[in-house]
């Protein structure tokens, strides 16, 4: 099982996927890895998420996470259908000591200091920082972490392609969600292979 912090520097953009039926999911997984977007966020959103999850797996390269963990049965449930990695809004001390003993790689959302302080209690040092423009934009972030070098972070939340760069020169930014990338409803895989790489293309 790759570490957090692989994952996380495997794309500059992870999708964040709201998929509301299933036979939705492998044309998109096919479409973002084609277009060089391998790690996926599945939010548990919809009826059909784990499906979708599952679906997904059958991708190659598709590295499929859950995003919207709620609890501790979420993310049981999102372990059981595969999930690689494990994404949350917000960090409860019972969804994240459920988290790190199951050893599964966890991105737990953070929105403050204490939000940070808790999950370097539990020896996490890895965040997404969420909702991040409604959380203040990148003075927050930045003036949040300045205390804690060792965390690095994922911002989620109001991102657009057209700000996603400024958001990644941010030196503790490894990368950051998007929910740009795909749209809703039925999927057009040409529009998302095109919006995967000028994602993808953030980094060259």
């Amino acid at each position: 099982m790759k570490p957090i912090e692989t994952i996380m520097r495997t794309a500059l953009v992870i999708p964040v996927l709201v998929i509301d039926d299933a036979k939705y999911a492998q044309p998109i997984a096919r479409a973002l890895v084609a277009g060089g977007l391998r790690v996926l966020e599945v939010t548990l959103r919809t009826a059909a998420a784990l499906d979708v999850i599952r679906e997904m797996k059958k991708v190659e390269g598709a590295i499929v996470g859950a995003g919207t963990v709620l609890n501790e049965q979420d993310l049981r449930a999102a372990i059981d259908a595969g999930s690689e990695f494990i994404v949350s809004p917000g960090l409860t001390e019972p969804l994240g000591k459920a988290a790190v003993a199951s050893g599964i790689p966890f991105l737990p959302g953070t929105a403050n200091a204490g939000d940070i302080m808790r999950g370097l209690d539990l020896g996490l040092t890895h965040f997404k920082f969420f909702p991040a423009e409604a959380s203040g934009g990148i003075s927050a972030l930045k003036a949040i972490a300045a205390p804690f070098g060792m965390a690095k972070f994922c911002p989620t939340g109001g991102i657009s392609l057209a700000t996603a760069p400024d958001w990644l020169a941010v030196d503790p930014v490894l990368c950051v969600g998007g929910s740009w990338v795909v749209g809703k409803g039925a999927p057009d895989p040409e529009a998302i292979m095109e919006a995967a790489r000028q994602a993808a293309a953030l980094g060259s």
